[in-house]
Formats: C-alpha cells, structure tokens, sequence
C-alpha cells in the first residue's frame, strides 16, 4: 500500500489555501524575539536550534511507527537520512503511523512539539482513507485537518491529517511544547492513520533526524528532538507493527481496522493462525512463518519468495484446521523471522496457552 503523498506542495498548500484566517507575520528576528518573549526565551535560546517533544502521544514502537522520514535525495529517486528505504520522493515530513484504525477510533492526540504561536489551521476536511480513484476529492485540501505553528528563529512546524471536529487550536494562540492540538484522522491525502509532521527553518525543509546533514551523508547531521526522545525514536529499518493468532483465513482489512487476532483460538477452534503484518521489508529479504504445538512440533509454515522489490507493508500468515482428534493443550508458540544474505534482520516471536 503506498505511503501518504504530502509533498512539498501539500504541505504548503495549508499555508496559501483563502479560508486560512491569519496572514504570515513572522518576519525575522524582529518576530522572533517577541514570540521568545511571550514563551520567556532567552536571546542565547533563539540562537539556538529548535529541541522538539513528540508531536503524537504514543509510544514510537510500540503503539506507534515511523512508517515515512524526508525524502534526501532532491532528484527522482528516494533516500531517508541513513540512505535508507523509509521514504518516498519528494516526502517533506515524518510521518507517525498508529497500528489500526482500532487505536486512531480510541482517540490519539496531536501535541505541539514545541512551544510557539499557531499560524494557520484548518478543521472542515472530511475524514475517509484517501484511494487514488479519489485524487481529486482532496486536490488542495492534501494536508487534510492541521496546523502550523511559528517557533522562534523562523521555525515552524506542521501537522497534517487530524480527524475532522477535532481540532483544538486556532490561528493566534500560544501554546505550550506538549498541548494538545487535536487528534490523529484520516482526512486529506492518506490511506491509514497517521501523523504527518514537517519541520521547516526560514521556510525550508528540515530533516529533524539530520539537521545541517551534507549532502549524500548517511546517518550525520544534528537530532532536533529532546535528548529523551533520542533512544525511542532510533531508526528501524523493519518493524512488526501487527502479529497474533486467529482462528481463520488473515485479511489486511481485518488486520487494519483491528479486528483481527482480538479473539485467541479457543479448544474448538477451526484453526489456529498467526500472522504478523510488517513495514520497511526490503529487495531481497526472505520471510519464514512458523507455528509449533506445546510439544515443539512445527504444525504450520510458510517461507515467503525473496523480495523482488522493497514494500511498504506486508502481510504473512500460516496455520493448521483442528486435526480430528482435537488441539493440543499446552501453550503454541510462532517464530517470524526475517533474513538477508543469511543474516537474521528481523524476529518476533509469539505465543499462547489453550
């Protein structure tokens, strides 16, 4: 399934659109110097980079996923800031992607990911995963529900997706590093559940995991994020962000809107299923899946094909019918594994007692 497609005109579009109600007024260090003083920063603080909390309140791998980072290549092809694959062209943010429609229904806020003064919003956009047959219904509108937020220095920050009605803020409002700013939807140009957030300095593009990176370096550059943050937010380059056990046949729409594994297989199960459902798989990389019985018998297996080419999301499951004479108690364990040139890169294991 293709990432979102906010690119660098999406992302601008929120600051041009007519309905937005407030005007740029930042207008250099003159500005700057006032919103520090509002927020009671120093001249020494203005000098210095912008430190950023999260922008979403979860927690990253676990309830939460870099799915996207800035596209740092400016040509046609596409690099993350370890020259890896988490991107796609012309990506201008970092995108928090939440694990199911399940959680984004349950209500995840958007935070201000530093103290400042809202510049622009926008509230009225629909909400409903974006399908490439409706392009034209969110032309403009891309960003979907968000905000845009002055720092000082000329920074300023975005978020892009909210869920329509749940905005918080309006144009002119102080808020505080961590406030809430509303919550994460599906409105404008996304196919799940996520956050879209950009970075801009001086009203260019900045990569919060690589400031002031040369060109074509790899994993160099400073982190704008607080010092906290920085072990919780280290680059993966595959992450299982769904896996379980079922009773039947695994679809990605009962993965997505978490209904899937919400119930374990009981005595008179039909079946017993795992799957897992995973992000950033690479050209190359081979995929096993295997479950075993409370006696350490394999009873399921499946060994993906080697990947012809990298995917944003895959989904692999295995299981076994009920044999006539009924499951085994005992707990079943599954082992997914990913490798690469005969290197393990990724594991999850999982298991249950029947």
């Amino acid at each position: 399934m293709p990432a979102d497609l906010d690119g660098w005109q999406a992302a601008t579009e929120l600051m041009r659109k007519p309905l937005m109600m407030v005007q740029d007024f930042m207008r250099g260090m003159t500005r700057a110097f006032a919103v520090a003083a509002a927020f009671g920063f120093s001249s020494e603080v203005i000098a210095q980079s912008i430190q950023l909390g999260m922008p979403i309140a979860c927690e990253p791998g676990r309830t939460c996923y870099i799915q996207n980072y800035v596209d740092v290549d400016p040509s046609a092809s596409t690099q993350d800031y370890k020259c890896g694959t988490l991107t796609y062209d012309a990506h201008n943010g970092t995108d928090f992607r939440l694990p199911s429609l399940a959680s984004q229904k349950a209500g995840v806020e958007v935070l201000a990911s530093a103290s400042g003064r809202v510049l622009r919003t926008r509230g009225d956009a629909p909400d409903g995963a974006f399908s490439k047959s409706a392009r034209e219904a969110v032309r403009d509108v891309e960003c979907g529900n968000g905000a845009v937020i002055e720092h000082p220095d000329q920074w300023e920050t975005q978020y892009c997706h909210m869920a329509s009605g749940s905005l918080m803020v309006k144009p002119g409002d102080l808020v505080k590093a961590g406030q809430p700013l509303g919550r994460v939807g599906l409105s404008g140009m996304t196919e799940y559940p996520h956050l879209h957030f950009t970075v801009r300095h001086k009203g260019a593009i900045v990569d919060p995991f690589a400031y002031g990176a040369p060109a074509g370096s790899c994993g160099s550059g400073a982190l704008l994020w607080h010092p906290a943050l920085h072990a919780r937010l280290a680059y993966q380059e595959r992450v299982v962000i769904n896996a379980g056990f079922t009773n039947g046949p695994v679809t990605m729409e009962r993965v997505e809107d978490g209904s899937e594994g919400k119930e374990l297989p009981s005595a008179s199960a039909p079946a017993i299923v795992a799957f897992v459902r995973v992000i950033g798989l690479k050209t190359g990389d081979t995929q096993r899946l295997v479950i075993k019985d409370p006696i350490g018998n394999v009873i399921a297996e499946n060994r993906a094909s080697q990947l012809d080419r990298n995917k944003a999301q895959y989904l692999l499951f295995t299981g076994k019918k009920r044999p006539a004479t009924g499951w085994e108690r005992g707990t079943y364990k599954a082992m997914y594994v990913v490798e690469r040139d005969g290197r393990v890169v990724l594991q999850r294991d999982l298991e249950f007692t029947l």
